[in-house]
């Protein structure tokens, strides 16, 4: 299975206005910061950790976190190894890295589960890509203003607390 890794994204989540009745699928507009040549980030927690900076990536095939990263997932038992892969970086050449399956990745107040993340060595920076981004159905990535619009968020924090007994 291969991948590439080339552009990027990022930002916080807004909920809509309407909230008597939340749906299941909620859109949901996470606004991002503009990065040094062209990138974007937005600010994510990946299961009980606290928020980090994600590089948006929508020529990646996977999510990518770091090694410091795992070791907090797997302290909470928050990430489990699935297999290793193959990747094609940008410049052309391969590397082969673990995949895991984490918990879950909250963007904003969209909460996505059983994501899978390649692990890359060292503090590289986390890619949001799209082993993340499929669970959203469609996206729009906008430069004017940069925010990232999930239009199918499958659960957000105000439904699962309106789900509560």
């Amino acid at each position: 299975m291969n991948f590439r890794i080339t552009a990027a994204l990022s930002g916080l989540c807004a909920l809509p206005l309407s909230l008597p009745t939340v749906a299941a699928d909620t859109e949901m507009r996470v606004p991002m910061q503009e990065g040094s040549a062209t990138t974007f980030y937005v600010q994510a927690s990946l299961g009980s950790l606290q928020n980090m900076d994600f590089m948006v990536d929508t020529g990646s095939g996977y999510t990518t976190i770091n090694e410091e990263t795992l070791a907090g997932l797997q302290a909470a038992e928050q990430a489990v190894y699935r297999r290793d892969l193959v990747g094609v970086l940008a410049d052309g050449s391969e590397i082969r890295v673990p995949v895991y399956r984490l918990s879950s990745l909250k963007i904003g107040d969209c909460r996505l589960n059983d994501i899978e993340a390649a692990v890359f060595p060292g503090k590289t920076r986390q890619i949001l890509g799209l082993s993340a981004l499929k669970q959203v159905g469609t996206f729009t990535f906008s430069f004017d203003p940069p925010q990232l619009v999930l239009n199918r968020c499958p659960q957000t924090d105000l439904l699962a607390a309106e789900l509560e007994p």
